[in-house]
């Protein structure tokens, strides 16, 4: 069983090639330095409430990014400039971190490149749905992050090689190289799918919009293009609702590498700890999208999260360490389950002229509750301790869960005057 990636744009199968390169060269940037942060932190004074405050920042400020990037890439009739000019600023200021000397310098750091994460994403996403057919959405998305996540296994892996040589400061450096190539392929490999120079400002040409299923109620291509506002419907509100929730509880992973340490797991170890979730995570993301075509997405995206729940659960107690180093593998289905599952499930609620507009919504919302969880969990932690707020955590994805399961199926927004 593999990828098939049939066209529906002239440029389609390349371009979902192309952003999984980038992808995988770009997060093995990010991870080389991601996975020796905590301890860097610790290395300048820094503890855990200043690691909630730099990483939740941080991915709220993404978010921002990622609402402001699905509206541009609504209207814009070139989106390839976003998605090259985000690769291009995060991969420009990884190797600043080793010159950093205080924990502020690091918060903008990470603020500019989760921006530049922001500005790129959505407009990212709304390419590939333009460039595959709808019914292989999930497996494209799959596909595309499941080599995104195996650059989180090269980052970690290339991060420990150099760590005993050249130090935290030395990883940071070498981090530069992936980002480079990064750079180069999504200039010289991604090719652009938004509107002809003739198509409405507001409105894509009949090519780009889906025929099947474009609306519950029928509505015409020419009635799209006559609507100046279209609204989202209460199914998507739904799901946005439930994956909100859900992240009220998802701080950062950074946590549980703190957790780890604390439990007894060498800071050397740290980016062996990303280095088996995200084989997991590798291995099990482009079935998840790929089943998620043909069975339901809701259902697939409540199993992520009771995963998570039994994930968390078992960190707050931590038996033993070889129950984290198990628990920590474990922890990259949840992410295979859900990361492009939930993107698929929002374009599946949604016409094609307001995608961008939909995965902004969807990563604003979810990102800001990840900043409030992010802080929550960082001061919790200093007065109640771990065990706390990782239990506060699980029953959170549980609830998230059910409301999943619960939620009802129904198709994309219909299209009024």
């Amino acid at each position: 069983m593999s990828p098939e990636l049939p066209e529906t744009s002239p440029n389609g199968s390349r371009n979902v090639r192309a952003f999984g390169l980038t992808s995988l060269l770009n997060d093995t940037a990010s991870e080389m330095a991601y996975w020796v942060l905590p301890a860097f932190l610790a290395s300048i004074g820094a503890g855990p409430a200043q690691l909630g405050v730099i990483e939740g920042i941080a991915e709220s400020v993404a978010s921002i990014a990622k609402l402001f990037s699905g509206y541009l890439a609504d209207r814009l009739p070139r989106r390839k400039p976003l998605v090259v000019s985000g690769y291009f600023v995060a991969n420009a200021v990884k190797p600043l971190l080793a010159l950093t000397t205080a924990w502020w310098q690091i918060l903008l750091i990470r603020f500019s490149d989760r921006f530049a994460k922001g500005i790129r994403g959505t407009a990212r996403d709304v390419m590939v749905a333009e460039s595959i057919d709808k019914s292989q959405i999930g497996s494209a998305y799959g596909m595309i992050q499941a080599l995104d996540s195996a650059g989180a296994i090269l980052g970690p892996l290339a991060a420990l090689a150099l760590l005993s040589s050249y130090g935290m400061r030395g990883v940071f450096w070498a981090a530069g190289i992936p980002g480079i190539l990064c750079i180069l392929v999504a200039v010289f490999g991604i090719r652009e799918t938004g509107w002809k120079a003739t198509a409405s400002p507001t409105v894509p040409p009949e090519s780009h919009v889906d025929r099947d299923k474009t609306s519950t109620e029928g509505a015409s291509s020419s009635e799209i293009g006559r609507t100046s506002s279209l609204r989202l419907p209460a199914s998507f509100y739904y799901v946005l609702f439930a994956v909100t929730l859900f992240s009220l509880g998802n701080s950062s992973d950074m946590f549980l590498v703190l957790r780890a340490q604390s439990v007894g797991i060498p800071v050397r170890y740290a980016p062996l700890l990303g280095l088996v979730f995200n084989i997991t995570y590798t291995l099990f993301t482009w079935p998840a999208g790929y089943f998620s075509d043909r069975f339901s997405r809701r259902t697939i995206a409540a199993a992520g999260y009771l995963v998570f729940a039994a994930v968390y659960f078992l960190f707050a107690f931590a038996p033993s360490t070889l129950a984290i180093w198990l628990t920590m593998a474990f922890y990259g289905l949840f992410y295979a389950l859900t990361t492009p599952v939930l993107k698929a499930l929002v374009v599946d609620k949604v016409t094609a002229p307001v995608r961008g507009r939909a995965l902004g919504l969807y990563y604003f919302a979810t990102s800001v509750a990840a900043l409030l969880a992010s802080i929550i969990t960082g001061e919790l932690w200093k007065h109640f301790g771990p065990r706390f707020p990782f239990c506060l955590s699980a029953g959170i994805a549980f609830v998230s869960a059910l409301l999943l399961f619960a939620a009802r199926h129904e198709g994309p927004i219909s299209v009024r005057n």
